[in-house]
Order: structure tokens, then sequence, then C-alpha cells
């Protein structure tokens, strides 16, 4: 099965520089590093190669990714019971995914389409097209914010996924690449960083980096046999305020509750 190259040939290697420096502690000292405390463990299917994912209603969507393994699926939280599920065409790879107006919009990695699912029975209502590589998506009630690998977020317009600007995120003037999965969190981005167990959360209005949320140790990876099951999922659940995160292939969901180093 395809995977994502170690680092995308469209990413700056400044831009991957400068979240490795990150994670070796040569961060800005403006930087807040906060901590993760484990409120709750849910089941997670083993097999989810985890693109995207999102909650509403009391229940779980899920963009997986990878060429033949693609879907979209809606999951029961207590249970990680998949409830319904829709599976993309071989030749497509799943990437984020964004629920606006009750419908989910699903990003695919290279091909450039996006599918937009009725949230109700997960048929595609239409798809629409984007240049370029697809990563994470989100939605902030007026427009979606998609990811691409970079330190770029582009902000759509919903009905015909028009560019309508751009984000560049950026730390102490540094840029902050390989951000992937997105979720929108009380008028804040939050953002993973590729291959990195660390979340990042940014101002959209004007891309510096407010954060960071430090998720080591959530989950021992190395018991997976896949380099690429790292962390990728945030999901948030504004009526409750409670934070779900997982991973590529994680058989387990945690709910968390982020707290001060």
């Amino acid at each position: 099965m395809a995977s994502k190259p170690l680092r995308s040939a469209s990413v700056p290697l400044a831009v991957l520089l400068a979240a490795t420096a990150y994670t070796l502690g040569c961060k800005s000292n403006s930087d807040e590093v906060q901590a993760y405390r484990v409120v709750n463990t849910y089941e997670h299917d083993p097999y989810a190669y985890c693109q995207g994912l999102l909650f509403a209603d009391g229940a779980l969507y899920e963009s997986t990714g990878r060429k033949g393994t693609s879907s979209v699926r809606r999951v029961k939280l207590e249970t990680g019971e998949i409830e319904q599920r829709i599976d993309l065409p071989p030749n497509l790879f799943g990437e984020g995914l964004a629920l606006h107006n009750d419908e989910l919009y699903q990003l695919t990695w290279t091909a450039g389409r996006v599918h937009v699912f009725d949230r109700a029975t997960l048929k595609v209502n239409r798809n629409l097209k984007y240049e370029g590589e697809g990563w994470g998506l989100t939605s902030d009630g007026t427009s979606l914010l998609m990811s691409n690998g970079s330190n770029v977020i582009s902000v759509r317009e919903p009905a015909t996924f028009e560019e309508i600007r751009r984000i560049e995120v950026t730390t102490n003037g540094k840029p902050v690449g390989e951000l992937n999965e997105l979720e929108y969190i009380e008028g804040e981005l939050w953002a993973n960083v590729w291959k990195y167990d660390h979340i990042v959360r940014i101002d959209p209005a004007t891309g510096n980096v407010k954060g960071w949320i430090d998720l080591r140790g959530i989950f021992d990876r190395r018991t997976l046999p896949d380099p690429d099951s790292v962390l990728n999922g945030i999901a948030y659940d504004p009526q409750t305020k409670r934070i779900f995160v997982t991973g590529k292939l994680w058989p387990r969901l945690f709910e968390i509750e982020v707290v001060d180093k």
C-alpha cells in the first residue's frame, strides 16, 4: 500500500528543521508547552489509518487513508463500533475530514478531489477540486481550513473550495511545517505535526503559534510494526468540551484534558 514519503518534496527543508528544532528543545521562550491527562480510553479500529477525525452529535466521524483502505465512517465512541462506512475507490488516498453545514468534506492526498458527503447517509452530494496535496481539513464555522504538509494553511470557500487567503504558521518568526490533521477548538487552530507526538496551537488570525501540547507517552507506538503508526487525529466536542486524540493504526482512542506542565 502507498504511504506518505518521509518528507514531501513540496515541503522546504527549513520547515522540517523548524519542527525538529522544537522537539529538541530549541523552541521560542514565548511558546507555552502544556501536558495532558488521560480522562478515558476507548477502542479504535487497529486497521484504520486515521487521516481525519471529528465529533458531532454524539458520534465520531473518521477519514482513513492509503490506497485500497480509504474510507469515511461514523463510529460509536463508547465501543469503537463502525456504524456506517463508505469506501473510496482503490486508486484514491483519503485524507482530512471536516464537518460544515451538515456536510462532510473529505480530501484526497494527491488526486485533487474533495468528496462532499451528506452526514446522515454518507452519500456523495458533489465533488470539488483543488491543486496540490491535501492533508488536514477543518471548519471554523464560516470557511474551511486546509493543510498541505507545509507551514501554510489555506482558507477556502465551502461552496466552491476556492482559496480565499493563506495563513503562514510561524513561531518566533520561523515556519512550523509538516502540519497535518487539523481541528478548530474555541477560536484556535490545532494541528498535528507529522511524525511528532506534539499538537501545535495556532492563532488563525495571525498564524502565530500560541503553544504546544506534549503528548509523548500517550501510546507506545513501538508496539506496532508499521513505522507510519504515528499520532494523527484530533476531535473536539464543543458541547462537553471534550478532546479526543488517536493515531494511524492505533488500537486506542484517548479522551484527554490539557494541563499545565
